[in-house]
Protein backbone atom coordinates (compact mmCIF):
# COMPACT_ATOMS: atom_id res chain seq x y z
CA UNK A 1 0.00 0.00 0.00
CA UNK A 2 2.77 2.39 0.68
CA UNK A 3 3.86 2.49 -2.89
CA UNK A 4 0.49 4.97 -3.46
CA UNK A 5 1.07 6.95 -0.49
CA UNK A 6 2.43 10.64 -0.38
CA UNK A 7 2.20 12.92 2.49
CA UNK A 8 -0.88 14.39 3.41
CA UNK A 9 -1.70 18.42 3.20
CA UNK A 10 -2.31 20.33 6.48
CA UNK A 11 -5.36 20.04 8.27
CA UNK A 12 -6.03 22.96 9.94
CA UNK A 13 -4.98 21.56 13.29
CA UNK A 14 -2.73 22.79 15.86
CA UNK A 15 0.36 20.39 15.75
CA UNK A 16 2.61 19.05 14.64
CA UNK A 17 4.05 17.47 17.76
CA UNK A 18 5.75 14.51 18.82
CA UNK A 19 2.79 12.23 20.70
CA UNK A 20 2.50 11.27 24.18
CA UNK A 21 2.94 7.88 25.53
CA UNK A 22 -0.84 7.63 26.00
CA UNK A 23 -1.21 9.14 22.40
CA UNK A 24 1.30 6.73 20.92
CA UNK A 25 -0.39 3.58 22.73
CA UNK A 26 -3.80 4.53 20.87
CA UNK A 27 -2.45 5.11 17.94
CA UNK A 28 -0.45 1.69 18.09
CA UNK A 29 -3.73 -0.25 19.24
CA UNK A 30 -6.30 1.73 16.08
CA UNK A 31 -5.91 -1.36 13.43
CA UNK A 32 -5.97 -3.95 15.95
CA UNK A 33 -9.76 -2.74 17.28
CA UNK A 34 -11.16 -2.67 13.74
CA UNK A 35 -9.72 -6.41 14.10
CA UNK A 36 -11.96 -6.36 17.47
CA UNK A 37 -14.89 -5.34 16.33
CA UNK A 38 -14.69 -7.78 13.39
CA UNK A 39 -15.95 -5.52 11.12
CA UNK A 40 -17.33 -1.89 10.57
CA UNK A 41 -19.11 -0.38 8.15
CA UNK A 42 -17.48 2.59 6.11
CA UNK A 43 -17.93 4.97 3.37
CA UNK A 44 -15.03 5.79 1.02
CA UNK A 45 -15.36 9.28 -0.65
CA UNK A 46 -12.81 8.55 -3.90
CA UNK A 47 -11.69 12.06 -6.02
CA UNK A 48 -11.19 12.25 -9.14
CA UNK A 49 -10.78 14.29 -12.06
CA UNK A 50 -13.93 13.07 -14.47
CA UNK A 51 -15.86 12.51 -11.46
CA UNK A 52 -15.35 11.16 -7.75
CA UNK A 53 -16.97 8.02 -6.38
CA UNK A 54 -18.74 6.62 -2.84
CA UNK A 55 -18.28 3.33 -2.03
CA UNK A 56 -21.24 2.55 1.00
CA UNK A 57 -19.62 -0.23 2.41
CA UNK A 58 -18.83 -2.68 5.43
CA UNK A 59 -15.61 -4.44 5.84
CA UNK A 60 -14.96 -7.56 7.36
CA UNK A 61 -11.67 -7.10 8.99
CA UNK A 62 -11.16 -11.44 9.90
CA UNK A 63 -11.94 -12.37 6.60
CA UNK A 64 -10.54 -9.50 4.56
CA UNK A 65 -13.09 -8.59 2.16
CA UNK A 66 -15.92 -5.57 1.88
CA UNK A 67 -19.43 -5.66 0.18
CA UNK A 68 -21.51 -2.40 -0.85
CA UNK A 69 -22.65 -0.10 -3.34
CA UNK A 70 -20.45 2.59 -5.47
CA UNK A 71 -22.13 6.06 -6.64
CA UNK A 72 -20.37 7.96 -9.10
CA UNK A 73 -20.54 11.63 -10.35
CA UNK A 74 -20.38 12.71 -13.62
CA UNK A 75 -18.31 10.27 -16.34
CA UNK A 76 -18.02 8.18 -13.51
CA UNK A 77 -21.52 7.49 -12.84
CA UNK A 78 -21.10 4.32 -15.70
CA UNK A 79 -19.73 2.08 -13.01
CA UNK A 80 -22.65 2.22 -10.44
CA UNK A 81 -23.81 -0.69 -9.00
CA UNK A 82 -22.90 -3.48 -6.05
CA UNK A 83 -19.25 -4.01 -5.23
CA UNK A 84 -17.54 -6.81 -3.21
CA UNK A 85 -13.57 -7.21 -2.76
CA UNK A 86 -10.53 -9.02 -1.47
CA UNK A 87 -6.90 -7.82 -1.61
CA UNK A 88 -6.44 -9.48 -5.56
CA UNK A 89 -10.23 -9.23 -6.40
CA UNK A 90 -12.67 -6.44 -6.99
CA UNK A 91 -16.33 -7.97 -8.17
CA UNK A 92 -18.80 -5.54 -9.74
CA UNK A 93 -22.50 -6.10 -10.14
CA UNK A 94 -24.00 -2.88 -12.26
CA UNK A 95 -26.82 -1.74 -11.75
CA UNK A 96 -28.45 1.60 -13.33
CA UNK A 97 -30.42 2.64 -10.15
CA UNK A 98 -27.85 1.45 -7.69
CA UNK A 99 -29.46 1.76 -4.20
CA UNK A 100 -28.59 4.17 -1.21
CA UNK A 101 -27.03 0.47 0.58
CA UNK A 102 -26.32 -2.65 -0.43
CA UNK A 103 -29.16 -5.42 0.30
CA UNK A 104 -28.26 -7.59 3.19
CA UNK A 105 -28.09 -10.61 0.36
CA UNK A 106 -25.94 -10.40 -2.04
CA UNK A 107 -27.32 -11.04 -5.68
CA UNK A 108 -25.62 -15.07 -6.18
CA UNK A 109 -25.11 -13.82 -9.77
CA UNK A 110 -24.52 -10.94 -12.21
CA UNK A 111 -21.13 -10.54 -11.08
CA UNK A 112 -18.11 -9.45 -12.93
CA UNK A 113 -14.24 -10.28 -11.23
CA UNK A 114 -11.38 -8.67 -12.09
CA UNK A 115 -7.84 -8.26 -10.83
CA UNK A 116 -7.51 -5.57 -8.07
CA UNK A 117 -5.39 -3.12 -9.46
CA UNK A 118 -2.39 -2.19 -7.54
CA UNK A 119 -1.37 1.24 -9.90
CA UNK A 120 -3.29 3.60 -11.43
CA UNK A 121 -6.67 3.52 -10.51
CA UNK A 122 -7.61 5.58 -7.40
CA UNK A 123 -10.98 3.49 -6.69
CA UNK A 124 -8.72 0.17 -6.34
CA UNK A 125 -5.89 1.89 -4.59
CA UNK A 126 -9.04 3.17 -1.97
CA UNK A 127 -10.68 0.07 -1.70
CA UNK A 128 -7.14 -1.97 -0.75
CA UNK A 129 -6.08 0.77 1.70
CA UNK A 130 -9.70 0.12 3.60
CA UNK A 131 -8.40 -4.13 4.23
CA UNK A 132 -5.53 -2.63 5.33
CA UNK A 133 -7.18 -0.57 8.20
CA UNK A 134 -7.67 -3.97 10.41
CA UNK A 135 -4.56 -5.77 11.97
CA UNK A 136 -4.75 -8.81 14.08
CA UNK A 137 -1.92 -7.48 16.84
CA UNK A 138 -1.50 -4.08 18.08
CA UNK A 139 1.12 -2.04 16.38
CA UNK A 140 4.80 -1.95 17.89
CA UNK A 141 4.40 1.12 19.98
CA UNK A 142 7.94 1.41 20.52
CA UNK A 143 8.74 2.03 16.73
CA UNK A 144 6.21 4.66 15.92
CA UNK A 145 7.67 7.74 17.56
CA UNK A 146 10.95 6.54 15.71
CA UNK A 147 9.21 6.21 12.56
CA UNK A 148 7.98 10.35 13.08
CA UNK A 149 4.80 9.81 14.09
CA UNK A 150 3.15 12.79 15.14
CA UNK A 151 0.04 14.81 16.54
CA UNK A 152 -1.88 17.49 14.57
CA UNK A 153 -5.03 18.63 16.62
CA UNK A 154 -8.33 17.59 17.98
CA UNK A 155 -11.36 17.78 16.04
CA UNK A 156 -15.10 15.54 15.97
CA UNK A 157 -16.34 13.37 14.04
CA UNK A 158 -19.76 11.40 14.61
CA UNK A 159 -19.97 12.90 17.39
CA UNK A 160 -16.96 11.92 19.25
CA UNK A 161 -14.34 13.85 20.27
CA UNK A 162 -10.72 13.03 18.43
CA UNK A 163 -7.10 13.16 17.80
CA UNK A 164 -5.52 14.12 14.64
CA UNK A 165 -2.10 11.63 13.92
CA UNK A 166 -0.02 10.94 11.13
CA UNK A 167 1.42 7.65 11.15
CA UNK A 168 3.13 5.03 9.07
CA UNK A 169 1.02 3.28 6.60
CA UNK A 170 1.24 -0.19 7.83
CA UNK A 171 3.11 -1.56 10.91
CA UNK A 172 5.39 -3.63 9.48
CA UNK A 173 6.78 -0.58 7.39
CA UNK A 174 9.16 1.76 9.06
CA UNK A 175 9.80 5.13 7.60
CA UNK A 176 6.23 6.10 5.99
CA UNK A 177 4.81 8.41 8.95
CA UNK A 178 2.93 11.54 7.59
CA UNK A 179 1.90 9.42 4.55
CA UNK A 180 -1.73 8.36 6.38
CA UNK A 181 -3.65 10.79 8.63
CA UNK A 182 -6.03 9.09 11.42
CA UNK A 183 -8.76 10.50 13.38
CA UNK A 184 -9.10 8.25 16.67
CA UNK A 185 -11.13 8.15 19.89
CA UNK A 186 -10.13 8.12 23.66
CA UNK A 187 -10.17 4.60 23.14
CA UNK A 188 -8.44 3.97 20.07
CA UNK A 189 -11.32 3.62 17.85
CA UNK A 190 -10.36 4.61 14.50
CA UNK A 191 -13.07 7.31 12.96
CA UNK A 192 -12.04 8.55 9.91
CA UNK A 193 -8.31 8.09 7.70
CA UNK A 194 -7.43 10.40 4.92
CA UNK A 195 -4.74 9.94 2.34
CA UNK A 196 -3.31 11.34 -0.55
CA UNK A 197 -3.10 8.85 -3.63
CA UNK A 198 -1.38 8.83 -7.19
CA UNK A 199 -1.90 12.60 -9.24
CA UNK A 200 -5.26 12.84 -7.29
CA UNK A 201 -5.73 16.51 -6.30
CA UNK A 202 -8.02 15.43 -3.57
CA UNK A 203 -7.51 12.95 -0.82
CA UNK A 204 -9.13 9.39 -0.27
CA UNK A 205 -11.21 10.04 2.95
CA UNK A 206 -12.84 6.59 4.93
CA UNK A 207 -15.34 7.67 7.65
CA UNK A 208 -16.55 4.61 10.13
CA UNK A 209 -19.87 4.36 11.25
CA UNK A 210 -21.64 6.07 8.77
CA UNK A 211 -24.64 3.41 9.10
CA UNK A 212 -25.32 -0.03 10.10
CA UNK A 213 -22.37 -2.62 9.52
CA UNK A 214 -23.86 -5.54 7.27
CA UNK A 215 -21.45 -8.58 7.02
CA UNK A 216 -21.74 -10.47 3.88
CA UNK A 217 -20.01 -13.51 4.59
CA UNK A 218 -17.01 -14.54 2.27
CA UNK A 219 -17.02 -14.17 -1.29
CA UNK A 220 -17.36 -17.12 -3.57
CA UNK A 221 -14.23 -19.22 -4.44
CA UNK A 222 -12.25 -17.43 -1.41
CA UNK A 223 -11.02 -18.93 1.85
CA UNK A 224 -12.18 -16.99 5.04
CA UNK A 225 -9.65 -15.49 7.22
CA UNK A 226 -9.91 -16.25 11.16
Amino acid sequence: MAAFLIADGDSGADGPRPLTTEETNRLAITRFRNHQARGRSVTITVPGTDGGLTVTASVDYRRGNGYGVVHGTGRARAGDGLIRWTPTTVYLHPMADAPAHAPTAPPRSGWYDRPLLSSGSALDTSLSIALGLGGDRPDNAALLPQNGAAWWGRDRVGGHQVDVMTGPSSPDRSGTAGNVRYWVGSDGTMYRVRVQVGSEPEPVVIDFDTHPYVPAGPVPGTTPGR
